[in-house]
């Protein structure tokens, strides 16, 4: 579990700056880059761009399908005026697991490739000088890992990724780098849940910050930079008259400044947008703001020409065009958590998000298509060790996207294996170790595939809502002609 997810903002406290652009790369296929102290100089001729999937840079199939260790590096500049400061290296995702070194001093690691991590560095750079970031990742895959599959080593001795899902395994650094630094003293965390009261709302807040002792000044301003509500206290209730909800269609947002207090003075800030509105289940409807929505979507990829898997804001906001466009209102992040500027952009669009950790591939007919062992998943030797992956992912994902008006539902699994009861113990636990994580209780929820039916599922009791995938047009009908057929009929 991280500690510190908030996302980097600048003010007269914090400062970021981004590290993205053209990075120094090179794969690693014996995995001697560590004894080679490939992490005090990375040698190499080959720079790749930074957000992007390092996959669609090569046109060989050798290096396009690379799996194994492989490292990325670059100089940055610390200033002089930080030394009174945390310094951190923010990566938004690194797939599927890294390990940072900074003037070759190792750092720290972290396993999930579609969430974000912060590495402290202050105590490893150089300050007023030129320092140096390399990152060694590395893109197996395994059954005890989130998504899952094996990782096969050929005669060749080439390794060979065999996913258990039904997507391309784009891997890198996928998502921005940031070089951030915060006060000694800061705001780790904050959360918010709503009431609607006649005329007015009710924004419950709870702050968290790494130093015992501190109060807080905690202001709401409108759309328009009106201040409509404040409070003091590291937990409180801003009362909001005549609020402008935010509506599916609408993401009307507001401004949340929080100012951390000790002895009278300021030592950190943090601003953030907010959406006031409530998600409730009612039976078989979905209710936002006390009215009920029909769901009309899709369930979507990040992947994008050139950069694979690489956030990409033009992509995102034609994305987004083209959902309203055809009359949908919400997506599925199928299947793993999206870049953190996808959700801030949903927000402001008024579109829902089913928010999804990479649970994908808990399924030996995968397997078993792809080669694997005919047997159930979940009686496998590793379940233990991905049972702690998975609730990690889980509870990192929580705490990221928690504060997301977009976001109306967890789900915690894509297509299972629930036929057998051998599913039973494992999702009583995740189900029981992920209820109270979300301080607005949004429905938890987990998709079945089309032969793992709902009458015949042994997972029925846990989730909130239901998510069934069908695909009456993909594997149902094999030629366009009985698609047509059955459309005309």
């Amino acid at each position: 579990m991280e500690k510190d997810l908030l996302y980097p903002v600048q003010n007269q406290y914090r400062t970021q700056q981004s590290l993205d652009g053209l990075w120094q790369f090179k794969f690693d296929p014996e995995a001697k880059g560590e004894t080679e102290q490939w992490q005090d100089r990375l040698e190499t001729e080959t720079e790749l761009p930074v957000p992007a999937s390092f996959n669609d840079f090569f046109t060989d199939k050798t290096s396009r399908e690379y799996v194994g260790d492989f490292w990325y590096a670059r100089q940055f500049f610390v200033p002089d005026s930080w030394r009174d400061k945390n310094v951190y290296l923010r990566f938004d995702a690194a797939t599927h697991r890294a390990k940072i070194f900074v003037n070759g001093q190792y750092i720290r690691s972290h396993e999930g490739g579609f969430l974000p991590f912060m590495a402290q560095i202050d105590q490893a750079v150089k300050f007023g000088a030129e320092n140096t970031v390399a990152i060694k990742i590395n893109n197996e895959l395994h059954r005890d890992a989130l998504p899952a599959g094996d990782t096969l080593t050929l005669k060749n001795g080439h390794k060979m990724a065999k996913p258990f899902f039904d997507f391309y395994n784009y891997s890198g650094l996928n998502r921005s780098v940031h070089l951030v630094a915060l006060p000694k003293i800061h705001l780790t965390d904050y959360a918010t849940t709503y009431a609607l009261k006649q005329d007015q709302a009710e924004v419950h807040y709870q702050l968290t910050a790494n130093t015992a002792g501190l109060s807080a000044q905690v202001t709401l301003f409108d759309a328009a930079g009106q201040k409509v509500a404040s409070g003091t206290g590291l937990e409180g209730t801003l009362n909001v008259a005549q609020p402008h909800l935010w509506q599916v269609g609408k993401g009307y947002m507001y401004q949340l400044q929080i100012q951390l207090i000790q002895n009278g003075q300021v030592v950190d800030q943090y601003q953030d947008e907010i959406g006031i509105r409530t998600i409730e289940i009612k039976g078989h409807e979905i209710f936002v703001n006390n009215q009920s929505v029909y769901i009309r979507g899709f369930g979507r990829h990040e992947d994008s020409n050139f950069a694979g898997r690489g956030f990409d804001l033009k992509v995102e906001k034609r994305d987004l065009s083209l959902m309203k466009w055809i009359g949908a209102n919400a997506y599925r992040t199928s299947h793993y958590p999206y870049d953190e500027q996808a959700y801030r952009m949903a927000d402001h669009a008024g579109i829902l998000i089913i928010d999804e950790v990479p649970a994908v591939g808990f399924k030996m007919a995968a397997a078993s298509f792809l080669g694997g062992l005919d047997q159930n998943f979940f009686d496998g030797d590793w379940i233990d060790s991905l049972y702690e992956k998975h609730l990690d992912q889980i509870t990192d994902l929580i705490q990221r996207d928690k504060n997301h008006p977009s976001v109306f539902a967890w789900s915690l699994f894509n297509e299972p294996d629930t036929s057998s009861e051998k599913c039973v113990p494992y999702f009583t636990k995740i189900f029981s170790a992920t209820q109270a994580l979300d301080p607005q209780s949004r429905p938890r929820t987990f998709t079945l595939n089309e032969d793992d039916t709902y009458e015949a599922s042994h997972a029925k009791q846990f989730p909130d809502i239901f998510l069934l995938n069908r695909y009456p047009s993909w594997t149902a009908q094999t030629t366009i002609s009985d698609v047509e057929r059955r459309i005309s009929s």
